[in-house]
């Protein structure tokens, strides 16, 4: 029979206690472990998590996209507050994070030239042109809200290339400066030399261009400088080639109200939240940021600029499916006293070069047909709608494409891991309208 002991028993025992103590702590501390992974993974979806419409295609893959673009963003926000770096600075990591060199292919011969001192890349097709063969050409302006982007990034990159495969095209890819550093006008100023400098009778013919066949194009910022373009050279008595087509891929068009239903309905929208348009504008006139602060309030017009609230009057220009629950309220005028750099603000804001939704109906009646891009997801959808209502209002041939399912910057995602089945759709039918109207 076995037996035990009294001190066998006892030690067996405090054997016990110490084994259950062991146990109890390991498992309380595992227990807390558990807790620190769990509350670690509820906060990670809780930041990671945006609220995303439904009708949006492929949203976990968006909601992630858009978590790196606001964790960059309150990076910068930081090194702005600490002294080390500015907003824009920082956010020009998305530029260098997708920065690519353009080198010729099988299929595209790629160099970089200067266009009366302006930056571009130029694509063309491999296959050389014959003796009496010309080529359609298609000048490209890429978005970025003025202070970021670059023609050398991976995006734009594949859709010159795509362009020069599907339309035998010639396509002029502008590497304008950027703002804070160069402020309205000279990304506008630069852009315009370019095509100035295209436009020249040696120049197409080096390129073998058909001057009847020119297209200027561009995305976001880039459809803006698009749209201004093609108003000042109807304008310009003395240029005799013309576009033939402006393609406004989902454009900025107007720096007067930023409480447009697109605007207060998208506020929160992933990619470009109504805070970041807002500072892009401010950005682009003025490092002041008195002035990102009166356009954040939608106070920010003097009596000069207010003049031509008219033509940005969405009440009017806007179409009933697209007003939704809201309603009009005209922005508010201020007195913002006198100085040079008051004035020059007042003038920025108000001039058509910034603001192509600010000329009369006489000014559109000339210009070229035209192709404007939409998203229903897009602080910027008024703008475009806006315009696009306007230029048919004014005779201009126009087609009108929006995209019900769209958010800003899709046309960027067309490179793994951020590739969006919306960005393929939104490129071939873009450059299907160009084969059919170029």
């Amino acid at each position: 029979m076995f037996t035990i002991s009294q001190a066998d028993a006892q030690l067996s025992r405090a054997a016990a206690a110490s084994f259950l103590s062991h146990v109890l702590v390991s498992h309380s501390a595992s227990r807390e472990g558990r807790e620190k992974k769990e509350a670690h993974r509820a906060f990670t979806a809780y930041y990671v998590y945006q609220p995303i419409p439904d009708k949006i295609e492929e949203r976990w893959k968006l909601m992630l996209t858009d978590c790196f673009f606001r964790t960059l963003s309150h990076l910068a926000d930081f090194s702005e507050l600490m002294g080390i770096k500015d907003y824009m600075g920082v956010m020009m990591f998305i530029t260098f994070a997708e920065s690519v060199v353009p080198v010729s292919d099988e299929n595209v011969h790629v160099s970089e030239a200067l266009f009366d001192g302006v930056e571009v890349v130029v694509y063309q097709p491999k296959v050389q042109a014959s003796d009496t063969e010309l080529r359609r050409a298609v000048i490209y302006l890429h978005g970025g809200g003025w202070c970021l982007g670059s023609s050398r990034m991976g995006p734009y990159d594949l859709l010159a290339r795509q362009m020069v495969i599907d339309l035998n095209s010639i396509v002029v890819s502008v590497e304008y400066r950027l703002a804070p550093e160069h402020h309205f006008p000279i990304p506008y100023e630069d852009v315009y030399r370019v095509v100035k400098h295209f436009f020249q009778k040696e120049v197409l013919a080096r390129y073998a261009v058909d001057p009847g066949r020119i297209a200027v194009s561009g995305d976001s910022a880039g459809g803006n400088l698009a749209a201004a373009v093609s108003q000042q050279l109807q304008q310009d008595p003395n240029q005799q080639v013309q576009l033939k087509v402006q393609a406004l891929l989902y454009p900025v068009m107007q720096a007067l109200d930023f409480n447009t239903p697109s605007y207060q309905q998208n506020q929160n929208m992933p990619i470009l939240p109504r805070t970041l348009m807002v500072r892009f504008w401010s950005e682009y006139f003025t490092s002041d940021k008195n002035f990102f602060r009166s356009m954040m309030a939608n106070t920010h017009n003097s009596p000069e600029s207010a003049a031509l609230l008219k033509f940005v009057d969405w009440s009017a220009f806007l179409p009933e499916s697209f007003r939704g629950k809201y309603n009009y309220s005209a922005p508010s005028v201020t007195l913002r006293g006198s100085g040079p750099g008051v004035e020059a603000l007042s003038r920025s804001i108000a001039d058509p070069r910034a603001s192509p939704l600010l000329v009369p109906d006489a000014d559109l009646r000339s210009l070229p047909k035209a192709y404007v891009l939409t998203c229903e997801y897009d602080v910027l959808r008024d703008d475009g709608v806006m315009y696009a209502e306007r230029l048919r209002h004014a005779g201009v041939q126009v087609t009108h494409e929006h995209y019900n399912s769209g958010f800003h910057g899709a046309l960027m995602f067309t490179i793994w891991p951020t590739n969006f089945m919306i960005a393929h759709t939104m490129m071939e039918n873009f450059i299907r309208w160009l084969q059919q109207n170029l």
